[in-house]
């Protein structure tokens, strides 16, 4: 599973994960999976053919534009009952730090999760993370892919 935080203004116009433009996220797992994704249709098909689960920690937020720094009021999604619903599910990959420390601290300190989760942190794949370039945020998050999707 992926989790991000909240859906971008681009995201929620579009009805789907990572829309913006500028968001090297399915840039990268296009690039990972060897195959073009330009629909949602595809982006669906990859995610199902790879057995990639995307969600985001919060169900809700007050939040103007897209900056995972302007999120006030988070509610958190319901995960217990995700991993109820899906036993097999163990890893979770995180797009960015924010949406690791709103896991840490609306999930993990409010709900009761299976104890054999593996987690790992990537950085965010944003057009507002400007700390790493494309290429090495490709290669971080393909050494982590390889390591996750391979077991």
């Amino acid at each position: 599973m992926i989790l991000g935080t909240m859906p971008s203004v681009a995201s929620l116009e579009e009805s789907f994960y990572y829309a913006h433009p500028r968001n090297g996220f399915w840039p990268i797992l296009s690039d990972y999976f060897k195959q073009p994704i330009e629909t949602v249709e595809q982006k669906i098909a990859l995610c199902k053919q790879g057995g990639i689960l995307l969600w985001d920690v919060l169900s809700s937020c007050e939040r103007q534009g897209s900056l995972d720094s302007a999120i006030k009021q988070p509610e958190a999604n319901d995960f217990e009952v995700l991993f109820k619903n899906y036993p097999d599910l163990k890893v979770v990959l995180f797009n960015g730090k924010a949406a690791q420390n709103l896991f840490e601290k609306q999930v993990m300190k409010k709900q009761t999760l299976p104890s054999d989760l593996i987690f790992f942190s990537l950085p965010s794949t944003s057009p507002a993370n400007a700390q790493l370039t494309f290429e090495n945020k490709r290669v971080l998050w393909h050494e982590t892919l390889e390591q996750v999707l391979s077991k």
